[in-house]
């Protein structure tokens, strides 16, 4: 199997905004996000889907994305911090973390026609960096 898109971000192929990085996962942010602080956390086992797991990577990427949602909540303080897991666009257990306040910003499709702002990314992950 060909390295996936995130395998790549693990091995530093490619840049990503990380917020959180342990021995089993990684968590940086969507580069469409959904919403500001929109984040992904993967495993660092290329498995899909993510019920292919074992159990233990399944284990450390659900502690992480308590550790992560956290984290977001207490700096942006929306009204909740959403989970997708969706698993089409990239072959590699993860889940988005979205903050939001109404359905309608959860439900919201990122626009992907346009370039990332690398920018307001930088200064997002540079505040939910921990």
């Amino acid at each position: 199997m060909s390295d996936s898109i995130f395998t790549k971000i693990i091995k530093g192929e490619i840049p990503c905004h990380k917020i959180y990085e342990d021995d089993k996962t990684l968590a940086f942010l969507d580069i469409h996000p959904i919403q500001p602080g929109h984040t992904l956390v993967i495993s660092k086992a290329q498995v899909d889907p993510i019920w292919d797991l074992d159990d233990e990577d399944y284990q450390a990427v659900m502690a992480t994305c308590k550790r992560v949602a956290s984290r977001i909540h207490a700096v942006l303080k929306p009204q909740r911090v959403g989970v997708q897991i969706i698993g089409v666009d990239v072959h590699h257990a993860h889940v988005h973390l979205i903050p939001f306040d109404s359905t309608d910003e959860f439900r919201r499709i990122p626009d992907t026609s346009h370039d990332a702002d690398h920018q307001m990314l930088a200064e997002m992950a540079k505040k939910l960096a921990f």
